[in-house]
């Protein structure tokens, strides 16, 4: 017994027949189908509940047909193209190629010509025949030679008159400036001249006629019909005399001049291609045309078998897509009801499909995948939520969250170890009574609440144990359900006490620094324009002490820069020494010399007591001078006028020490600890002391310890400072 009733009514071409008939074949049960083609109206209403374009078989088989004739349109027509211009190419190509031929052909035409001339006005006879003044037996001896040298024109003439000849009605004596071409009534002729000799002035004028007979001679050679025209005027021609073609093409080339020298048009009931050239000036051209039906009806067959093979092509493929749409969309029909019972919250079942193919094998493994990620997602949401607690707990920085009333709502272990509190004690408490601020008449909480742009704040605050420590908050809004009235203020608080105090440091550095730049930079420069004013007159006693400073304040440059590029080396661990075997001697000497002129300034005396026979050391010459101009700096610098500076050398067994006493102030309790790191001054509340740059001494210990020796300070009996370091000596034996 039938199920059901397809009746498909069809009032459309065949291709719109096809697509129907597919349609219905898929939708109805093919076991109880019956098809009824009626010619009636045709019901679109119930079409298109039927071709519904959301169904997933729909969209496959209209995909299938789109995809066939875009590539049939894609590969297709561009072949037919490429073919019908690769055709189009090669007929130009020989149409033009019978130009080139028709051209030398008439070019051979007009040498034969002349050489018949020249060869006719060399002839004996011909001159015999002129002394003797017959012109009648003259006349039948150029007819002889018109018919043996196959010519249809040969005359005499002279003073631009005629005297003898075979067309004596043509006038070419007259106009001796004709050449190649001539029009005479509608006949074209092609002439060559050439003069008699000195004894007998004139001239022998030979030519053709380039009548229809002569078009087809130029046919038989070049394989293709061409014509002769003056101007507008056909004058000869290889078509069939008086054929329909003959008027097509003239009337072809002038109607269509704008498009010379290539053009295409019918000629007859035949379409051609024509290329138009010029013979000469005077208005003479010659055109070939090539027979091009045969080719274009190859191009519309090709056309048409191409129309063919895709029609047929859509069919089968329209076919293939019916069956493989009823494969796929089966057993995804299934698949999306499993899906739904998961929507339902039942798990239990398995994902189970028996398609073969493996997109839909892939898609019920995804889904069973699905199943099982379900049934762990409870598991998986609570330990995500531990994981995130022990998160919170492991951050360094201090978390807060707080209500609108200032409250604290949380208070990570972050937040317990920065302050000293524990959660559980300031659960509720206001955030105020946490964190004071220190030195300023507003409360913490109206500072988040007044910094609703910025969201980075730094604040002094009190701790629990009375510290002040400076903290960076950055602040931002949180809300738990989206609505403004579940709204809380996070907080994210970190110690930044130790940032704060290097980034003072580094301040009173740079300040130090610029310091020691200006105030040599100036006396340099009062120096200089003292001994550049021409009005002065300075005693040689001043200008001595003016270059005094000019070298005191070039050697103060000299050695802060040499600090401030060992300190950064130091910092970037670039920096590195080149020990050699060398004599102590000579590098104390040079250390000395150096600091000559500045003790000379400040009237300090330098004592040096070395032995006289010193072992050698192994060590970088430049650097030790370097600490040793830095140390006998710093005596010069902390130690008051007029007082007496001592370096002493002494050996051991396997070292030199060498010690720089002075008589400054000594060396402050707070700042023994760290004397030889970077950016100390030792003399912080003393004038003196804002000189320098605060790295000669890390600059000092550097270099020693490179050196494998040690440095080191001690307080000086009677007030003052020791400052020696060690440097290992070379052995006799090595």
């Amino acid at each position: 017994m039938l199920k059901r009733d397809c009746i498909l009514s069809i009032e459309h071409g065949p291709f719109f027949y096809l697509i129907d008939f597919v349609l219905f074949c898929y939708i109805c049960n093919t076991s109880s189908l019956t098809i009824g083609l009626f010619y009636r109206e045709y019901n679109i209403g119930a079409m298109r509940k039927i071709i519904n374009l959301n169904r997933l078989p729909v969209r496959l088989i209209f995909s299938f047909l789109f995809v066939v004739l875009l590539t049939a349109i894609l590969i297709g027509l561009p072949s037919i193209w490429l073919l019908q211009n690769q055709l189009d190419q090669q007929a130009w190509a020989q149409v033009e190629q019978a130009e080139r031929t028709a051209l030398s052909l008439y070019e051979k035409k007009t040498f034969e010509l002349e050489n018949a001339a020249n060869l006719t006005a060399h002839r004996p006879s011909l001159y015999s025949l002129l002394e003797q003044n017959d012109l009648q037996l003259l006349d039948e001896y150029l007819f002889t030679l018109q018919s043996g040298a196959k010519l249809d024109l040969i005359n005499i003439c002279q003073s631009q008159k005629l005297i003898a000849g075979t067309q004596k009605q043509i006038p070419l004596c007259e106009d001796p400036q004709i050449e190649n071409y001539i029009l005479v009534g509608s006949n074209a002729w092609m002439i060559a001249r050439i003069q008699l000799n000195d004894t007998y002035p004139g001239e022998v004028v030979v030519g053709v006629k380039l009548d229809d007979d002569f078009s087809i001679e130029i046919r038989e050679q070049i394989g293709l019909d061409q014509a002769l025209f003056y101007q507008e005027d056909l004058l000869s021609s290889s078509f069939t005399p008086g054929a329909e073609q003959i008027g097509n093409m003239q009337f072809c080339i002038n109607e269509n001049s704008d498009q010379l020298p290539h053009l295409s048009c019918s000629v007859g009931e035949r379409a051609h291609l024509i290329t138009i050239s010029p013979l000469d000036n005077n208005g003479f051209f010659v055109a070939v045309a090539m027979d091009i039906s045969e080719i274009l009806f190859t191009e519309n067959r090709l056309m048409v078998w191409m129309a063919a093979a895709i029609s047929g092509i859509a069919v089968v493929v329209t076919l293939f897509g019916v069956v493989l749409s009823r494969r796929i969309s089966r057993p995804l029909v299934e698949l999306s009801k499993t899906a739904e019972s998961f929507s339902r919250g039942n798990l239990e079942t398995p994902v189970v499909t028996e398609s073969k193919l493996i997109e839909i094998a892939k898609v019920a493994r995804a889904l069973e995948n699905a199943r099982m990620d379900l049934q762990g997602m409870i598991k998986s949401l609570k330990d995500e939520k531990d994981w995130s607690e022990n998160l919170l707990a492991s951050i360094v920085e201090g978390i807060i969250t707080l209500d609108w009333d200032g409250r604290i709502t949380f208070f990570s272990h972050g937040a317990e170890r920065l302050t000293g509190l524990l959660g559980r004690e300031v659960q509720g408490s206001h955030i105020d009574d946490v964190f004071p601020l220190v030195d300023s008449p507003d409360t913490f909480f109206s500072l988040i609440i007044s910094s609703s742009k910025e969201r980075y704040q730094k604040v002094d605050v009190s701790l629990a144990n009375n510290t002040v420590t400076s903290l960076a908050i950055t602040s931002a809004r949180l809300t738990r359900s989206g609505l403004v009235e579940d709204e809380e203020i996070a907080l994210v608080i970190r110690d930044i006490s130790d940032e704060e105090a290097v980034r003072r440091l580094l301040g009173h550095f740079l300040a130090n620094v610029s310091h020691e730049l200006k105030t040599p930079l100036t006396a340099l420069e009062a120096s200089i324009e003292m001994l550049l004013d021409p009005g002065g007159d300075l005693a040689e006693g001043e200008r001595n002490e003016l270059y005094i400073s000019l070298h005191l304040g070039i050697f103060r440059l000299h050695t802060l820069f040499d600090n401030l590029l060992e300190g950064a080396n130091i910092e970037a661990r670039r920096f590195r020494i080149s020990p050699r075997i060398a004599d102590l001697a000579p590098i104390v000497a040079e250390a000395v010399q150096t600091m000559k002129p500045l003790l000379f300034k400040y009237d300090q005396h330098l004592s040096v007591e070395m032995p006289l026979d010193l072992p050698k050391v192994f060590a970088d010459k430049r650097r030790i001078v370097q600490v040793l101009v830095n140390l006998i700096s710093n005596a010069n610098k902390y130690g008051p006028p007029g007082v007496e500076i001592n370096l002493e050398v002494s050996v051991s067994n396997e070292s030199a020490r060498l010690a720089v006493k002075d008589r400054g102030p000594g060396i402050p309790q707070n700042k023994r600890e760290n004397l030889f790191g970077r950016f100390v001054f030792p003399q912080e509340g003393a004038e003196v002391s804002q000189a320098g740059a605060g790295l000669g001494l890390s600059v000092v210990k550097a270099i020693v310890v490179a050196h494998g020796g040690e440095v080191c300070w001690e307080d000086r009996p009677g007030g003052g400072s020791e400052f020696w370091f060690t440097l290992p000596v070379v052995s006799e034996e090595k």
